[in-house]
């Protein structure tokens, strides 16, 4: 019997969709499953619909939910991750205000520059919490990680412990849409008009129903790091043409609200990125300039923190109208998978699963990128654990991008772990937004007064 740890299971962003996914599968019928979340009364209310899907679907799993992690990581074969030290949107809108007041408007501040600093600076620890109580009570459990920043506090895991880890992310859906988009009169596609592919709740479903009719087009591989991944082959899946010739020549009709910045980057090195526009600006030093206010020419949006946090409210509203009988969990049993599930029927069956995107230590996955870095590759999946597809090398240029931020992530998590003031100031001075040693010395000064509450390691 398969024993699987959900930790944050009252997380609105991956809780309902991997419960979702784990009760409706047939081969994990049977199985333990402890839901674990910190909010007593959120998590009461999603073991209430976990029972109730349990129930609707026969399931046959036996439910447990707690506060206690270690009552519930005992004996576990799997653990899924998915938290954030609260309040997400208030402390993510303090990772952009604090480095304006210095005179640095950061694009996105989730995942790269000063607030990715910070960010993964308030998640690796408690994460590390997880990871060594892992460590004495189920060593020999696969980890899987749904929390941001996924390649740091991936990289962690494996720098700091032994934990079997993967980090799973749906970005790759993104590349999907802008496929759809490029070649959507192969398609007959019809485009809405502003249509982006930018991480707003706004326009997520209209870009699933893009990438889905893409999907059953075409077959995509891609490479890189996550939210920094690249289009390496796309082909159709019927008769196996290389697609890209067809990309390139439908660059220059593309549409104009199509996330001006990748196909920027697109006429420039020859391949796409296929993160999104407000998830590659993060790694790249070109999207902050006070006077040329490129943000304005790309039309980079600021995160939508009200929006997400309605978009939150709203998915709790369906929960407890669930739990309260009022809504039926039928709604549920159709959403796309996130991967939690097909991993670990793929681990714990021995099947032969090929993941288009798994995060992993890269062991020659990318062939010019090195062996310890946290890259997002396909992956097989198997009784063998989880193992990269060697796709070679990555073009030069994209390589030397993916190379300084790889490096970069090495001293994150140095400094995150070890709350080492001097080591954090380096850390800034190496970001690619950085480009003043006054300006970092304010920045890190005033992130670390204004977060000291959450930032107990320094």
């Amino acid at each position: 019997m398969t024993k699987i740890v959900i930790i944050g299971a009252g997380s609105t962003s991956f809780g309902p969709t991997t419960l979702a996914t784990l009760l409706r599968e047939p081969k994990l019928r049977g199985s333990e499953l402890a839901l674990v979340d910190t909010n007593e009364s959120t998590l009461a209310l999603v073991a209430n619909v976990a029972e109730k899907m349990n129930a609707a679907w026969g399931g046959e799993m036996s439910i447990q939910a707690t506060t206690e992690r270690r009552e519930a990581l005992r004996g576990a074969n799997f653990v899924v991750v998915s938290i954030e030290v609260p309040p997400r949107e208030k402390l993510w809108r303090l990772d952009w205000e604090v480095t304006l007041k210095h005179g640095l408007r950061q694009p996105y501040g989730e995942n790269g520059g000063p607030g990715g600093l910070m960010h993964a600076c308030r998640q690796i620890p408690p994460f590390m919490e997880i990871v060594r109580d892992m460590e004495t009570l189920c060593p020999d459990a696969w980890l899987i990680n749904f929390s941001n920043p996924l390649p740091r506090i991936t990289r962690a895991v494996t720098k700091y412990s032994r934990i079997k880890t993967v980090g799973k992310c749906h970005q790759i859906e993104v590349g999907y849409a802008m496929v759809g988009v490029l070649l959507r009169e192969r398609f007959g596609l019809e485009i809405p008009d502003g249509f982006n592919c930018h991480s707003d709740p706004g326009n997520i479903e209209t870009k699933h129903q893009v990438a889905q009719v893409a999907r059953q087009r075409v077959a995509i591989k891609s490479a890189g790091l996550n939210h920094f991944i690249w289009l390496l082959d796309v082909r159709d899946r019927q008769t196996g043409e290389d697609l890209y010739p067809a990309l390139r020549a439908a660059l220059p009709q593309v549409p104009e609200s199509l996330d001006l910045f990748s196909m920027e980057l697109f006429r420039l090195f020859g391949y796409l990125p296929i993160a999104g526009d407000t998830h590659v600006v993060e790694y790249l030093p070109w999207l902050h300039d006070p006077l040329a206010k490129p943000w304005e020419t790309y039309r980079i949006p600021l995160y939508d923190w009200g929006g997400n946090e309605a978009r939150r409210e709203a998915l709790y509203q369906m929960l407890a109208e669930m739990a309260a009988g009022e809504r039926p969990v039928a709604e549920l049993k159709a959403v796309h998978s996130e991967g939690a599930a097909e991993l670990i029927t793929a681990v714990s069956h021995n099947e032969n699963y090929y993941d288009e995107a798994v995060n992993i230590p890269n062991r020659g996955a990318i062939a010019n990128l090195p062996d310890e870095a946290i890259v997002e590759v396909p992956g097989l999946v198997s009784g063998w654990g989880v193992r990269g597809v060697q796709v070679g090398d990555l073009p030069q240029p994209i390589a030397a991008l993916c190379r300084r931020e790889v490096d970069l992530v090495e001293m994150v998590v140095e400094t995150a772990v070890t709350g080492d003031r001097h080591l954090a100031l380096q850390t800034l001075l190496l970001d690619p937004m950085i480009n003043d040693i006054g300006r970092a010395r304010a920045i890190l000064d005033d992130y670390l007064r204004t977060f000291a509450d959450v930032l107990p390691q320094f």
